[in-house]
């Protein structure tokens, strides 16, 4: 899907597993949302399907987006993109349903690489075990390569040693030191993120909003990281992250947060983190 002309919103502004709020999250429906509502790009998240190949999934289990007791691994990358994974949005947010969301499928990562390349795409490695974690990042980067994608892609994860792999593979790749309000404590020292990321060789650091201070993005900035906030929900959290010069917003809401972002102010709907 080409940007055309369109500019490029500063801080950018991501769509959260694409515009989440109003779709069902990691699928095409929301990723075409967002994009259609001005973001600047998605982002989403990856895991391993048995066949080696990424698919676009949050969880390790498909019981709460595919309604199957079965873990993501357990199935090649072909038959995972032929299970259903939107009438659980429908079932939890009723007033937002439609009912072309119950067919929506689990994506391939090498369709969101051939049908999203020209925007901005924020890759989340998700590989609770350390073993597959290679594999993941080989995966990713060989799709990149295959697509001849460059610096528009960011892969990040909390497994900060899968961020290691993906340099050690392509040091061209951008990467992105996670960081949430559970790691390792609410008050994280600045100090500790950085030597975080500073160990993996990320370019930026994604911080839960929990997180956002501006001693922490002062000292990042100092140690040449750029910083992006998640998630992000309201115009105050953006309102801050255009002081603090962040390099992108994720959001849920893509619409309304570039709708404050021009001053064409929308009213929100729906429940706001």
């Amino acid at each position: 899907m080409s940007r055309g002309h369109i500019p490029y919103s500063v801080p950018l502004i991501i769509g959260h597993r694409g515009s989440s709020g109003y779709a069902p999250e990691n699928t095409l429906a929301a990723f075409d949302m967002a994009v259609q509502e001005g973001a600047d790009g998605i982002e989403f998240d990856v895991r391993l399907a048995r066949d080696g190949l990424p698919v676009v999934i949050h969880d390790a289990s498909l019981v709460r987006t595919a309604y199957l007791e079965r873990l993501v691994e357990e199935f090649d990358s072909t038959l995972l993109s032929k299970f259903y994974a939107g009438e659980w949005y429908n079932t939890r947010r009723p007033k937002f349903a439609r009912e072309s969301f119950a067919w929506e499928r689990i994506p391939t990562l090498a369709q969101v690489f051939e049908r999203y390349g020209a925007h901005y795409l924020y890759v989340e490695m998700k590989c609770e075990e350390p073993s597959r974690r290679a594999g993941l990042a080989r995966a990713v980067v060989g799709l990149m390569r295959e697509h001849g994608l460059g610096e528009r892609v960011i892969v990040k994860s909390f497994e900060h040693d899968s961020l290691i792999e993906v340099k050690r593979l392509a040091p061209e790749v951008r990467t992105a030191a996670l960081f949430g309000r559970s790691w390792p404590r609410p008050l994280v020292p600045a100090s500790k993120i950085i030597r975080e990321a500073e160990a993996c060789g990320a370019d930026e650091i994604s911080l839960h909003r929990s997180l956002l201070r501006k001693t922490t993005v002062e000292a990042a900035r100092r140690r040449g990281f750029e910083v992006v906030v998640w998630t992000a929900n309201s115009s105050v959290l953006l309102r801050r992250a255009v002081a603090l010069n962040l390099r992108a917003v994720i959001t849920d809401y893509p619409r309304y947060l570039k709708a404050v972002l021009t001053q064409k102010l929308l009213p929100r709907e729906g429940a706001h983190r």
